[in-house]
C-alpha cells in the first residue's frame, strides 16, 4: 500500500503538506530522520502515520505540558483511543495504572522530566518501541534559541531504550543545529528533511515607537484594527498581565494574559478558550502557541523584542496556520536591546553565584553526587533560579572527577561561552530591526536561503498595504454565529473536566 493510501485510510486528509511525504518515507524506510517543516504544516502526522504502519509503540517527547495535552486531544479526535500522556496532570494512581498498562498504548507522550525517572525508563524498556520522537528538537541543542538541560539527556535515554528508531523535528533549526541535534542523540546516521523558513502568508511589519505607553497605546490601536483572532507577545509576566487589561478595560474583553506563573489548569483553559474562539487575543509569554492547533490566526504582535530569529520565526508562524494571508508587527522603541540583554545574562549563573557555589561545596567538602540532595539549601544560598539551578547541576553531573577550583573556573568559561552566543543572537535580532532592506531577505540569508518569490505584502521595508488585513465587523458577527455551539460545547467540556 502506498503512503497517499494509508493517509486515506487513517486520517481525512486529502494529500500530504509539504515535508510530509518526505519525512515519513524516510521513516517507515527505517531511516533515523531530522525534519525541519515550517510551523502549521502538520509535523504531527509525521509520526503518526508512521505509527499505524510500524509495529510497536511510538514515544514522543514534548516540552510543555499544553503541547502535549493539545496534541493527545488531536489524536483522540480523531477517534484513536491508545494515546496517553505521561505528566503532572496524572494523579498517583492514574500514573501507577498507565505504567503497569502501557502495552495498551500505542502513543505514549512523555516529558524529557519523566523520561528521565528510572521507574518510568524500566517500564519503557519491556516495550516494542517502533519509534522514538523528539518534537520541538532545536531544545536538544546547546546553540538552539531555548537550551534546556533535560533535552540533552535524551541521546543517554534512547541509548538505554536500545537506540530505537529516531525522528526528530523542529520548524526552525539552522546546520549547526541540526547536526548538534545528530550528535546530542547519538545518530550515526541520518536522513534530512529541510524545508524553508519562510512563510510568504506571513506580513512582516516593524514599527517604531517612542515610549512604553505608546507601545500600549499602539498595541490597542492595532489589535482594534485587526479584530480577528490575535497574539501578542511579551518578555515579561507582568507587562503581559498589564496589557491583557487595559484591552479588557477598553473594550476588547476577551482578552487573556498565558504566562508561566499561572498553574497547568488556567493556562490548559485559556489554551482550549482561544483555540475555540472564546478569546480573541492571548497576551503571552513565549511558551504559548507552541503546537496548538488554531489555523485562523490573523495577526502576531511582538511588544518586546524578541531575543533571536529563530524564536521570532516561532512565535509569527502561530498566524497563517490555514495558509490565508496573516500579518507579523514587532514594535520596537530604543534601548529595547537592553531587556533582551538582561534577560540573556539573567537565564544563567554569574561568577558570584559560581564563586559562593564552590566556596560552599569546598568549605564543607559537599561531593557532586550529593547536590540533588541539597538543592533547595543551595539555591537559596547562591541566588539560582530553576533554570540556573539545572544548568549548574547538567555540568557537574557530567564531569568524571571532582576538582573545585578548576571545575568553577570551567563552568565560568562555559557560561561567558553561551552569554556570548546570545548577545550575538540578539545583534543579529537587532540588525533585522535597522535593516532599510527587505526583512524577509534578511531572514533568508540567515538561514542560507535565496527569496525566490517576493509576496505582495512582503514586509514594511518593502510596502504593506494595512487595509488587505483589516476584518470587516459583519464577517465576525457571522463567524461567532457558526461557532457558537462549538463554544458552548466547548465550555460544557470545559466545566466537565474541571468538576472530574
Amino acid at each position: 500500500m502506498e503512503l497517499k493510501q494509508y493517509l486515506a485510510k487513517y486520517f481525512p486528509f486529502p494529500d500530504f503538506r509539504p515535508g510530509q511525504h518526505e519525512t515519513i518515507d524516510a521513516v517507515i524506510e527505517k531511516n533515523h530522520t531530522i525534519s525541519m517543516l515550517p510551523t502549521g504544516t502538520g509535523k504531527s502526522l509525521c509520526y503518526q502515520l508512521p505509527g499505524y504502519i510500524l509495529e510497536g509503540a511510538v514515544l514522543v517527547v514534548s516540552p510543555l505540558l499544553s503541547l502535549m495535552q493539545d496534541q493527545v486531544e488531536q489524536i483522540m479526535a480523531m477517534g484513536e483511543k491508545r494515546v496517553i500522556a505521561l505528566n503532572s496532570f496524572l494523579s498517583p494512581q492514574q500514573k501507577a495504572f498507565a505504567l503497569l498498562n502501557l502495552e495498551n498504548y500505542k502513543y505514549i507522550f512523555l516529558s524529557p522530566e519523566m523520561l528521565g525517572m528510572e521507574s518510568v525508563q524500566d517500564r519503557l524498556k519491556r516495550l516494542s518501541v517502533a519509534l522514538f520522537v523528539v518534537d520541538e528538537a532545536h531544545c536538544i541543542s546547546q546553540w538552539g534559541y531555548d537550551f534546556r538541560p533535560d533535552y540533552l539527556k535524551l541521546g543517554e535515554f534512547r541509548k538505554k531504550l536500545g537506540k530505537p528508531l529516531t525522528l526528530a523535528l523542529t520548524a526552525t533549526a539552522t546546520e549547526e543545529v541540526r547536526k548538534d541535534i545528530a550528535e546530542k542523540l547519538y545518530l550515526e546516521e541520518w536522513k534530512e528533511v529541510v524545508y524553508s523558513v519562510d512563510r510568504p502568508a506571513i506580513s512582516l511589519a516593524l514599527e517604531r515607537v517612542a515610549s512604553f505607553r505608546e507601545k500600549l497605546e499602539r498595541t490597542h490601536e492595532l489589535v482594534n484594527f485587526f479584530k480577528g483572532p490575535g497574539i501578542i507577545y511579551f518578555s515579561s509576566k507582568k507587562v503581559a498581565e498589564q496589557a491583557a487589561s487595559q484591552l479588557r478595560e477598553k473594550g476588547t474583553k476577551k482578552a487573556m494574559a498565558y504566562h508561566g506563573g499561572l498553574n497547568s489548569e488556567s493556562r490548559v483553559l485559556i489554551q482550549q478558550q482561544f483555540i475555540n474562539g472564546q478569546l480573541d487575543v492571548v497576551c503571552a509569554t513565549s511558551a504559548f502557541g507552541m503546537g496548538i492547533n488554531k489555523d485562523n490566526v490573523r495577526y502576531v504582535i511582538h511588544f518586546h523584542m524578541p531575543m533571536q530569529l529563530e524564536s521570532y520565526l516561532q512565535e509569527i508562524g502561530r498566524a497563517a496556520r490555514d495558509g490565508l494571508d496573516s500579518i507579523a508587527i514587532l514594535l520596537y522603541s530604543p534601548g529595547d536591546e537592553q531587556l533582551a540583554y538582561q534577560l540573556a545574562e539573567a537565564e544563567l549563573p554569574d561568577q558570584y553565584q559560581v564563586e559562593r557555589l564552590f566556596g560552599v561545596l569546598m568549605e564543607q567538602q559537599i561531593p557532586y553526587d550529593g547536590l540533588s540532595q541539597r538543592a533547595e539549601e543551595l539555591s537559596m544560598v547562591c541566588g539560582f533560579t530553576e533554570i540556573q539551578w539545572r544548568i549548574i547541576m547538567e555540568y557537574l553531573s557530567n564531569l568524571e572527577s571532582q576538582n573545585y577550583l578548576a571545575d568553577s573556573e570551567t563552568l565560568m568559561q562555559l557560561v561567558e561561552n553561551r552569554i556570548a552566543v546570545k548577545k550575538q543572537q540578539i545583534r543579529t535580532m537587532l540588525d533585522w530591526i535597522q535593516t532599510p532592506g527587505c526583512k524577509r531577505e534578511f531572514i533568508l540569508e540567515s538561514f542560507n536561503e535565496e527569496l525566490a518569490n517576493k509576496p505582495a505584502n512582503c514586509c514594511s521595508s518593502c510596502g504593506i498595504n494595512r487595509e488587505h488585513y483589516k476584518e470587516t465587523k459583519s464577517s465576525i458577527e457571522q463567524e461567532e454565529t457558526v461557532m457558537d455551539w462549538k463554544h458552548d460545547l466547548a465550555s460544557i467540556l470545559l466545566i466537565s473536566e474541571r468538576i472530574e
